[in-house]
C-alpha cells in the first residue's frame, strides 16, 4: 500500500473518531426541562460540586493542544476531552465521538442549561463540536485554535453555531 493511500485512510479514520462528521439535518431534539433552576431534587452542593469539578478539569487540561483523534495530555480533540472529563471527574461513560455523544441523555432548552450539560455546535457543514457547560454561559472545551479553554455561549462565533444541549449528569 502506498504511503499516500495509507495516510488518506488514517486521516479518514481520525475524522470519524474526532469531533464528528454528522449527516445533514441530524441533531438533538430539545425537550422541555423546566425553569432553568435546579430541580427540587438537586441541591446547591451538587451544583457547586459539578462547577468545582469542571474548574479542576480546566486547571488540569488548560492549554492542552487540539489534535484530531488525540486523547491525551499531549493533544486531544473535543469529543475525547468531554469523554475524559466525564469519566475522570464524574465517573460517567460517554461515547468517543461527538455524533454518538449527541444521542446521550436528554435534550435541554438553551435557557435551561446548567453546569455539566454537553453543548453542541455545528462548526462547518458536516462537522460538530462539543463542550461542557459551566456557569454564566461559559463552557469548557478543546478548541481547534487554542486547545483546552473556556469560552462563552454569548460570543458571536459560538452563538451562531449553537445547535443544542444534552443533559447526561
Amino acid at each position: 500500500m502506498s504511503t499516500k493511500r495509507y495516510l488518506s485512510i488514517i486521516s479518514f479514520l481520525f475524522l470519524l473518531t474526532g469531533c464528528g462528521v454528522v449527516p445533514r439535518d441530524s441533531g438533538p431534539q430539545s425537550q422541555p426541562s423546566g425553569s432553568g433552576n435546579l430541580p427540587a431534587a438537586a441541591s446547591v452542593s451538587s451544583f457547586d460540586r459539578v462547577v468545582n469539578q469542571l474548574h479542576s478539569a480546566h486547571r488540569e487540561w488548560e492549554g492542552t493542544p487540539y489534535q484530531l483523534g488525540g486523547n491525551g495530555i499531549n493533544g486531544i480533540d473535543c469529543s475525547a476531552f468531554t469523554q475524559v472529563v466525564y469519566r475522570d471527574f464524574f465517573g460517567e461513560d460517554l461515547p468517543r465521538n461527538t455524533r454518538n455523544q449527541l444521542q446521550e441523555g436528554s435534550g435541554v432548552r438553551r435557557e435551561s442549561i446548567r453546569p455539566g450539560d454537553l453543548i453542541f455546535f455545528r462548526t462547518s457543514r458536516n462537522v460538530l463540536h462539543v463542550g461542557i457547560a459551566m456557569e454564566d454561559g461559559d463552557f469548557l472545551h478543546a478548541s481547534v485554535s487554542s486547545g483546552v479553554m473556556i469560552s462563552n455561549l454569548s460570543e458571536s462565533y459560538w452563538a451562531g453555531r449553537y445547535i443544542g444541549t444534552r443533559r447526561v449528569l
